[in-house]
């Protein structure tokens, strides 16, 4: 009777990014200083969070080079931003970055710290964060 190969572990252990190198690591998203009070839009939120997964399988490098109403993003002057900003951020701040919440171009507005981007603003509704 012939033996079972064992599997070479060594193919399937996930490697970690070099932390040294942002650009080639995964986006972190953080809600702690998340303002936007929810309202009761179910889908919205539902399909924010597939936007969310589909983001977190992508690359910063891929992100920077995407298109701003797909995957990508830009960025808007603080002084355009409707709501107070909150306290944690500083004055040196002259901009936030916009990603797309969903298919329809809502967006989601924060800052980047390495891989990890805190989620500042959700616009629900068209204009209440900015002017489009």
């Amino acid at each position: 009777m012939g033996k079972i190969k064992k599997r070479d572990i060594k193919e399937s252990k996930i490697t970690v990014p070099n932390q040294n190198n942002t650009e080639l690591n995964y986006p972190i998203f953080c809600f702690k200083y998340l303002q936007t009070e929810p309202n009761k839009d179910f889908k919205f939120y539902a399909d924010f969070i597939e936007r969310l997964k589909k983001l977190s399988n992508l690359t910063w490098n891929q992100i920077n080079v995407a298109q701003k109403h797909g995957f990508g993003t830009e960025k808007i002057p603080v002084g355009q931003i409707k709501p107070d900003l909150p306290k944690f951020v500083s004055p040196d701040v002259t901009d936030l970055i916009v990603f797309r919440a969903n298919g329809d171009n809502r967006p989601f507005l924060g800052l980047r710290n390495q891989n990890v981007f805190h989620i500042i603003f959700l616009e629900e509704k068209f204009g209440d964060i900015y002017n489009h």
